[in-house]
């Protein structure tokens, strides 16, 4: 993590729940710490509540109930205004008639910061955001991914103690949006600032983040680094959610051994256990595409999980090729290899998985 600055904020939410009325619970119950200095995301599907902590945050709603802290201090009440904070949206809402230099400015005059100390600070962040020769341009003669940083610099030119983005990359495409993700982690490693980033993107939370916590139905699945959370998910959501992957369902055998016996077949899937691992009842075998091989069918080997079928469909896609296999246990079963892999369609194989690869979590 990025070593925090002396005015980076640390960021609490204590039992916050959010409830419109009759309506909808749009949060049930956040418990949230958010480190000094970290570039935490808020990643989950529309509806799954992360912009609403983000909105809370912000202060733009207030909690039903529970408390958020911001160094200590609780301001689930206090207006936006004074909570001291940097906020940058998808849309970046730039004051068209004004230059960039404008733009950046504004909050400072707003603040009654003196003439020399405000040029300085808008020098500062135009070289941060490497838009020095734009300075006098207006908005509409910069490009998209132009006009994002001044919508960043703007946010952090008064040196907030926390910044908050809520899927400011969302309008840029492909290409730029993978440059864009690189400008800003490199201007949170200068700032050192808490920044709090939504989106809905997992390939940007895995390139962006310190941390990550995934949200569905109003509540965290799961809080952790995009490897914690890739390699070891907890929950079947996170597994299916953040990246590919392939998953059996069944019932946990009664000797806590963390086998999986996948419904209706007689054939068992070892896994590792989590913590939340169910000792009884229904639970998911979760493994990587990347972590499975298509093998000729041969007698199992220990360490590894081993599943017959038959290959349906190969997908060349460049870096690598994509297999898929119907099993003989149902369903199928997603594998990727390198290009210089190649199996003929429609023939007899089995997917081969080593144990320590394959997580048993609770079935969603």
């Amino acid at each position: 993590m990025t070593a925090p600055s002396s005015s980076a904020a640390e960021v609490r939410f204590v039992s916050v729940a959010k409830r419109y009325g009759a309506g909808p619970t749009a949060i049930e119950s956040l418990d949230l710490t958010i480190r000094r200095g970290e570039f935490i995301t808020l990643l989950g599907p529309s509806g799954s509540g992360k912009t609403t902590a983000l909105n809370l945050l912000a202060g733009f709603q207030e909690p039903t109930s529970g408390q958020i802290l911001i160094d200590g201090e609780d301001v689930s009440r206090l207006p936006p205004h004074k909570r001291n904070i940097g906020l940058v949206f998808q849309h970046y809402a730039l004051f068209p008639h004004m230059t960039v230099r404008e733009n950046i400015a504004y909050p400072l005059k707003q603040r009654r910061v003196a003439k020399a100390e405000m040029a300085r600070r808008v020098d500062d962040v135009l070289r941060m955001v490497s838009l020095e020769i734009f300075a006098d341009r207006l908005p509409r003669q910069l490009s998209g991914g132009q006009q994002q940083r001044v919508a960043v610099a703007r946010a952090i030119v008064f040196e907030p103690r926390l910044l908050l983005m809520d899927e400011p990359l969302g309008a840029l495409d492909r290409k730029l949006r993978e440059s864009v993700q690189l400008e800003l982690k490199r201007i949170h490693r200068e700032l050192g600032a808490t920044v709090v980033f939504v989106t809905h993107d997992q390939e940007e939370a895995l390139v962006m983040s310190d941390r990550i916590a995934v949200f569905n139905a109003g509540r965290i699945q799961q809080v952790g680094t995009a490897e914690e959370l890739y390699d070891a998910p907890e929950t079947q959501f996170v597994a299916q959610f953040l990246g590919e992957s392939n998953c059996w369902v069944g019932e946990v055998s009664p000797n806590n051994d963390a086998l999986c016996t996948v419904a209706g077949a007689c054939r068992e899937i070892a896994g590792q256990r989590t913590p939340r691992t169910p000792t009884s009842g229904l639970a998911a075998a979760i493994v990587r595409p990347e972590r499975c091989h298509v093998v000729a069918r041969t007698a199992a080997i220990e360490g590894w999980n081993s599943v017959p079928g038959r290959l349906r469909e190969v997908v060349y896609l460049g870096s690598q090729r994509k297999m898929i296999v119907d099993l003989e246990i149902g369903g199928s079963a997603v594998v990727t290899c390198t290009p210089d892999v190649v199996l003929p369609s429609e023939a007899a194989v089995c997917v081969r998985f080593p144990i320590s690869a394959t997580r048993i979590v609770p079935a969603s």
